[in-house]
């Protein structure tokens, strides 16, 4: 069968388009910002006077772009690339909503969908559906966060992640200084080509972007619900503004204390398990792409990633598609039960008729591919419309926005939230040792979490921040939702965020499987809601069962 697809892949079968629901809309319209008269500094006498980011107020107009729901509201808010120094330049935020259907609502509620690296424009377009309990009560936001999406996208090159695994998916026979040297190589690609923005991308960075959007939208406490990495998001703002926190609900608790080594192991290991099971799931399918023995298919798996890192084929948007690449799909794809019919059809069309639109899909996370963007120096200057108070990086067109930005931006917002940086010798005595540990954790997914892992070499040691400052908050109280059979943040990462946020966290057990809980289970969707509209919070250590996860 491998050998057959390896000669209808380099035929070239390619579809024309992507499927409506993952192919990505544009986010923004007709919008603008305008600045209030007053100038009073939003932070305290020690720091930059910010007054001029906080007293916006964003205006909202029609979103221009492909398939995007008519409801759906577009705009911009403006945030200082340095916060340290405003003075050096400033940012285009991608902000979209859906107005509340009351009349006299109570404000906003943000969202942030995870990744990191996931375009909250997009999230809110395509899932919709998802969150129009919540506009009884609120004007329902997101947005593209810094380096993602339309705000001024980071990007490493085409091939970055391909020589990254190049690096250290070896037989270990080679000079691991060589490896080392190829990952620093990577890591100045990826400066090369993203900008000023890759140095400022941190999680810190992105929390006094939610407190800027927060007095724009005119609220005087942030609601927010936040998913697997927006847990994170959501933990540093109410560390950093305890004073501003109001309704928050974390689903898919992320670690605040695991070194980023330690993380890529449990994402692993948890990947395989969603894999298992999905395989377990598409065996008693007669469509199963795979055969109807759920061993065999496993071995399968393996078998074509290996295939295609042996033998990458071209795709029709000018790179090659590689085993790697088919791991970050099938990732995509468990994140969550409903995905798994996707998934079966994708590897389908894959496997049979040789067509890697579908997987190409699930990889990009749903965005349209676009190449690369030339290097930052390279680019040609913004202009931005009058009245705004940037200089430098006005939103990116939606066709600019390149096909690697997702696994960028993740880097670059890991690493810089990860203050473990070890030197050169440290990693050569480790390289080999971690490669064989990623390998047992997974042999489909292991050689992919470990070079999201070693691409932090050659970038800025991280910030200590959230290790040593996100605990013990004095907040309202907070809802953490832990999901058992979460494939990305396993729920012992629940249990520990929770004890060290300390008594503010109150926890719900979802019994259930898949990446986070408020897409697949009615209990978890009922109690969020009715914790973000109504206030009321169920007992610490309640919990949803399994019976009440929807069925695919």
């Amino acid at each position: 069968m491998l050998g057959e697809l390896s000669e209808r892949l380099r035929g070239g079968h390619q579809a024309d388009g992507l499927p409506p629901s993952f192919r990505r809309g544009a986010a923004a319209g007709a919008v603008g910002l305008v600045l209030l008269a007053t100038g009073l500094a939003a932070t305290g006498s020690d720091e930059p006077d910010l007054g001029r980011f906080y007293d916006q107020r964003i205006e909202w107009a029609a979103c221009e772009g492909t398939e995007l729901p008519k409801d759906l509201q577009c705009g911009t808010v403006t945030v200082p690339l340095d916060y340290a120094d405003p003075g050096k330049g400033t940012l285009e935020l991608a902000l979209a909503r859906y107005r509340a259907s009351s009349g006299d609502p109570r404000g906003s509620v943000v969202l942030n969908f995870g990744g990191p690296g996931g375009s909250g424009v997009q999230g809110l377009a395509f899932g919709r559906e998802d969150f129009l309990g919540l506009t009884d009560d609120y004007d329902v936001v997101s947005f593209d966060p810094r380096g993602v999406g339309r705000s001024s996208p980071v990007s490493c090159g085409a091939d970055a992640t391909s020589r990254a695994l190049e690096a250290t998916g070896g037989e270990g026979t080679g000079d691991p200084r060589d490896a080392l040297r190829q990952l620093r190589e990577v890591a100045a690609e990826c400066e090369k080509h993203s900008g000023p923005v890759l140095a400022h991308m941190g999680t810190v960075d992105v929390a006094r972007d939610l407190d800027v959007m927060r007095q724009a939208l005119g609220d005087k406490k942030l609601n927010y619900l936040g998913f697997s990495y927006g847990t994170r998001l959501g933990a540093v703002y109410a560390a950093r503004y305890p004073d501003k926190v109001g309704r928050m609900a974390l689903d898919g608790v992320d670690t605040l204390t695991e070194p980023l080594a330690e993380q890529g192991l449990a994402g692993a290991r948890g990947q395989q398990r969603a894999l298992d099971n999905f395989l377990t799931w598409c065996t008693e399918e007669l469509a199963c792409p795979f055969g109807q023995d759920a061993r065999t298919a496993r071995e399968q798996v393996v078998d074509l990633v290996r295939s295609l890192d042996d033998t990458p084929v071209p795709t029709d948007f000018g790179y090659e598609f590689t085993g790697q690449d088919l791991a970050g799909a099938i990732a995509q794809g468990l994140y969550t039960k409903e995905m798994w019919p996707v998934l079966q059809r994708a590897l389908a069309q894959l496997t049979e008729e040789g067509d890697t639109s579908g997987v190409e899909a699930l990889a990009s996370g749903g965005m349209s591919p676009a190449p690369a963007p030339p290097p930052a120096d390279e680019r040609p200057a913004g202009k931005p419309p009058a009245g705004n108070p940037r200089d430098d990086e006005p939103l990116a067109d939606e066709e600019d926005v390149p096909l690697d930005n997702l696994p960028a931006a993740l880097m670059a917002v890991n690493c810089a939230d990860d203050p473990d940086r070890p030197d050169e010798e440290r990693l050569i005595r480790d390289l080999s040792r971690m490669r064989a540990a990623y390998e047992e954790a997974s042999p489909v997914f292991g050689p992919y979490r470990l070079a999201q892992v070693v691409l932090c070499h050659g970038r800025p040691k991280g910030t200590d921040y959230i290790r040593e400052k996100v605990k013990d908050l004095d907040t309202p109280k907070m809802l953490l939702v832990g999901t058992r059979g979460d494939p990305a943040t396993p729920y012992l990462w629940t249990e520990q965020t929770a004890k060290r946020l300390g008594p503010s966290a109150v926890v719900l057990d979802n019994r259930g499987e898949g990446h986070t809980g408020y897409g697949s289970s009615d209990c978890v969707h009922r109690t969020i809601d009715d914790f973000l509209l109504y206030g009321s919070l169920p007992p610490s250590g309640s919990s949803c069962g399994a019976e009440d996860e929807d069925r695919i």
